[in-house]
């Protein structure tokens, strides 16, 4: 064989493994044919889309009893409850999500952006599930068609969440299950509407940006823990 039709055989042989593999992984890399994805993501490169400010997060919580409070210790609350192996993972079976949930120690935002890349953020002063206040859940969110890298997307669908849907925390081999009773988009740094929240109970919030991978707004989606 001589050294062109070699050449042939293998730049035949290079596009063939190309397409192979652009077939076979598809839905991981479609985004980069999209231009205004790929454009998407480079200037999110060079100018990173901010994620929740730590100075603005102690407005979103009602009066709380917590762990860093100095009044009393928080009530239990009586929850159903079931084993589970799993730990410390936050669950939203409508949205097929399933990630760590990752005890932030800090508010600084620089260390909650690390956190946030490991999963799903208990911003500290929430209150353990089973006890009366708020708990607090950061994630990040990412536009449409976003590589699924980190956990940048974990939040992503939130506003398909309506009243009624369940959201699961997995902690200490015990399983907490919450409904859904509320979703609001707020401004940045706005508190988020109290109207039928009940300070005597368990409440879980989750905050991300909004839309999607921009700072622009929140979106908060806030869910009681079921009681026996």
């Amino acid at each position: 064989m001589s050294k062109d039709q070699a050449k042939k055989v293998l730049k035949l042989a290079l596009v063939l493994y190309v397409a192979s593999f652009l077939i076979i992984n598809w839905n991981d890399v479609s985004w980069v044919f999209n231009y205004k994805e790929v454009y998407g993501l480079v200037s999110d490169f060079f100018n990173p889309y901010p994620s929740i400010d730590a100075t603005s997060i102690d407005a979103y919580f009602y009066p709380n009893h917590s762990q860093n409070s100095t009044t009393a210790a928080p009530a239990k609350i009586t929850a159903q409850t079931v084993y589970t192996e799993k730990q410390n993972t936050l669950e939203i079976p409508k949205i097929s999500i399933s990630v760590p949930i990752v005890f932030a120690t800090s508010t600084v935002k620089a260390d909650l952006m690390k956190n946030l890349d490991q999963g799903a953020v208990y911003y500290p002063g929430s209150v353990y599930p089973g006890q009366t206040g708020q708990i607090i859940i950061l994630g990040h969110s990412a536009p449409p068609g976003w590589p699924t890298i980190k956990h940048d997307w974990i939040f992503s669908q939130l506003d398909k969440l309506s009243e009624g849907d369940k959201i699961s925390i997995d902690m200490n081999n015990v399983q907490y299950t919450y409904v859904v009773i509320k979703k609001t988009i707020i401004n940045r740094g706005s508190d988020i509407p109290q109207d039928g929240l009940d300070a005597s109970k368990n409440v879980l919030t989750l905050i991300s940006c909004w839309p999607p991978g921009k700072d622009y707004q929140r979106i908060t989606v806030q869910a009681e823990l079921q009681t026996s």
